[in-house]
């Protein structure tokens, strides 16, 4: 059993490392555990991501199953919680990227100022929708634009993490931001 001398080696050591060390020896009870506190945060992830119900689920328990096969890997430098949604993120986007053969372009399209936010949208342009609006309208936008959007404003990833997930050059992922954002306010205005 783990004292507190050692847990304090690891910068992310939490309630649920008793868990993830369980995990390490085949636990499913422990894994079970683990799967409760995260299933739902992953599922949306998935969700935001793919875009299908059926196929979210598919990919988070694929997730979980893959995250437990390699847990020997979990080294505890990020949260548990940041190390799985790295994996559920990673096998939505090889799925979409393969079954919908969505492509990412590498390019910044020219334009020669792209924000980062929804936060400066100019005062003739301002919206005024309800969250569930706006949630139905991202849901409605190209794969390449709802990945992008979900990666920066609901996984809080910034354009470098974004372009490293995609293989793309922040610029391009900043210029696909700025895409998307334009896309989502036409959306939105039902345009």
């Amino acid at each position: 059993m783990k004292t507190d001398a050692d847990t304090s080696k690891v910068p992310y050591a939490n309630l649920s490392q008793i868990l993830i060390d369980s995990c390490k020896t085949v636990d499913p009870k422990a894994q079970f555990q683990i799967y409760k506190m995260y299933y739902k945060a992953m599922y949306n992830t998935s969700f935001r991501i793919i875009n299908s119900t059926e196929e979210a689920e598919d990919i988070m328990q694929e997730s979980f199953l893959s995250a437990f096969e390699n847990i020997e890997t979990y080294s505890g430098s990020v949260s548990f919680g940041t190390w799985l949604k790295k994996i559920v993120i990673s096998r939505s986007i090889d799925f979409v990227s393969k079954e919908r053969k969505v492509i990412f372009e590498d390019s910044d399209s020219g334009q020669k100022k792209v924000s980062n936010s929804m936060d400066d949208l100019t005062p003739e342009s301002e919206i005024d929708f309800k969250v569930q609006d706006v949630k139905d309208a991202i849901k409605r936008l190209p794969d390449k634009y709802r990945i992008v959007i979900s990666l920066h404003l609901f996984e809080g990833y910034d354009h470098e993490e974004i372009g490293e997930i995609l293989s793309i050059s922040p610029a391009a992922s900043m210029s696909q931001f700025s895409m998307a954002r334009q896309r989502l306010i036409k959306e939105l205005r039902g345009n």
